[in-house]
Formats: C-alpha cells, structure tokens, sequence
C-alpha cells in the first residue's frame, strides 16, 4: 500500500511528498471477530505525540484508490494518518463487497479504538471520510466525544433524496433486485449490481460522468471489481447522516464540490448551517476530482481547517 508510482490514471501528475518526510507501518485490528487492515503514516522525525487522521474509503473503494496521497500529505504536515479497509474489502477480512454503513462504521470505532494502543501517535482524533464514508465520520461524530475534529469531502449526507432523484422507476428496479438478492444470497443464489455505471444501469453510482471518475482512480494492481451485493442498495436508500449534524461538538469541514452531480454544493452549504462548530467550503470540483485534478486546492482546505482547529 505504500507504492509510489502512480496507481492509478487519476493522480499521475501529483506532486507526492519526498519518501523521507514520512514513515509508514502496517496495523490491524479485529472486529466482531474479524480483522481490518490498514497502513499507518507518521510525521518524520521527534515532534512528540501528533495527532491522528481515521480514514477510510468511500462507496465500494479500497483504500489504495487515491487515499495514500491524502495521508501522506497529512503526515507531510506533522499529523498521523491511518487509512484502513472495511470487512469485505481489499486487504481485510472477507470479499464479500457489501456496503453495509452500521458495519463499516462499527471499522472505524475499532480504528479509532485500536489507535489507543498505539504509542507513536496523541490523544486527538481527526475522523475523515469521503462521499459515504464522510457519512459515517458525521455519524459516529455526533455519536462519540473524543473526536477532535472532522473533516467531510463531497459528503454523502441523505442517500435516500439522491435514490429518489433518481426517478421511480430506479427506486422500483432498486427495490426488487435488493430483496432478490436478500433473499437468494442466503441459498447460494445471490446477485450484484455494479458500484458504479452509466445512467440507464443498476448501480450503486449513476450519476454522468461518475463512471470515469471513479474508475480512473482504481488502483491498477488491484483485484477490485465493480460489483456489490444488490442488497447494498437496500443499506443505502435509507441512510441519511445529515440529519445528524446538530449533534456533532467538533469542529467539522464540509467540503462540496460545485459541480459535483452527488451530492450539490448547496445542499452541503445549507445542511451546515445545523453544525455547532462548522466550516463549509465550496469550490471547483465534483464528487471525485478531490482526488485528482483538484488535489491540491481540495487538500489545502483540508490543511488549513486543521491549523485552524488545532493551532488557531
């Protein structure tokens, strides 16, 4: 996971950290009998006890697809970074691609957990997600007291308003295979859609212009597949992380995408008027070009929330 040649189309031209300003170490840690795996970023040199970054992927990822960039310019700025993959993906235990959001945030309360006993990292918790995962980082923030901040790219904040919006007949098709599969996959007889597709398809993702945004930051070595149990779709209609914000005490980034086809930048700026202690930034990007031709404006924001948040 520590790779550097670029692994994916979307992030070749990104200037990467010199290999020097950072270490990195793999870590592990079990839930529910099963084992996660992730990779730990570190500052270089003595700067005592930094803070730690919890991040994992977003809808259907792995954590090689563009995430490695983002920790290492963390690590780069003097915080620590762990980036691991849910049960069912990539690295950790299973294959089971399904995107289950109570499961995947029940990963990030074992990282979270797991960072305790780990004694090259501080006592402050940055939680940090991406499209869904910025749900469950939300989520979770409102629900625990020992997170210190948070950080929210292109959040996915009411999956149910982007099914609907889809259209009837979608949210019918959706409806029908996500039982199928529900029922079937407990005989043997399960079935999947794709992650991520064109418009007239199935899938997890539909939105135009999504497809190749999403694939072009697939890890070229990877294993990954498009595909997830249909069931996932029945996970995700009703999960709605937005109405959670009031409840949130940390200090929280939204960062939107104003050409993002998600998840509108001004449904972020209004679901961020209900944060206690909000940040909300629009700028130039849609749901994935944080990743890749918006790098470095998008991860500024990110560096300059955190000095704020911590150093301010």
């Amino acid at each position: 996971m520590t790779r550097r040649n670029p692994v994916n189309r979307a992030q070749r031209l990104l200037a990467r950290p010199p290999r020097e300003r950072f270490s990195t170490r793999d870590l592990a840690f079990d839930v529910d009998g099963e084992t996660c795996r992730g990779t730990l970023y570190l500052p270089a040199g003595d700067d005592g006890d930094p803070p730690v970054v919890v991040m994992a992927p977003g809808l259907g990822a792995e954590r090689g697809f563009g995430y490695p960039a983002i920790a290492e310019r963390f690590a780069d700025a003097g915080y620590a970074a762990f980036c691991f993959d849910y049960r069912g993906f990539g690295d950790s235990d299973g294959d089971s691609r399904l995107v289950h959001p109570g499961r995947q945030r029940d990963d990030y309360a074992g990282a979270i957990d797991r960072l305790s006993r780990v004694n090259a990292v501080g006592r402050d918790r940055i939680l940090w997600g991406a499209s869904l995962s910025a749900g469950h980082v939300l989520t979770l923030a409102a629900d625990r007291r020992d997170v210190d901040a948070v950080v929210a790219v292109t959040p996915v904040l009411d999956a149910r308003a982007i099914v609907t919006d889809r259209g009837g007949r979608y949210v019918a098709r959706a409806g029908l295979a996500g039982v199928r599969d529900l029922l079937g996959h407990r005989f043997g007889r399960g079935r999947t859609v794709p992650i991520v597709g064109e418009k007239a398809e199935l899938a997890a993702i539909t939105e135009p212009g999504t497809k190749r945004g999403y694939l072009d930051l697939v890890d070229r070595e990877s294993s990954w597949r498009n595909e997830t149990p249909a069931r996932s779709l029945l996970r995700l209609v009703n999960y709605r992380p937005g109405e959670r914000l009031a409840e949130i005490r940390a200090p929280t980034l939204l960062l939107a995408g104003t050409d993002d086809p998600i998840v509108s930048a001004e449904a972020v700026v209004d679901a961020a008027a209900d944060l206690r202690r909000g940040t909300v930034v629009s700028m130039p990007a849609d749901h994935f070009s944080p990743f890749g031709a918006d790098f470095e404006p998008a991860v500024g924001h990110q560096l300059s929330f955190l000095r704020d948040a911590f150093d301010g």
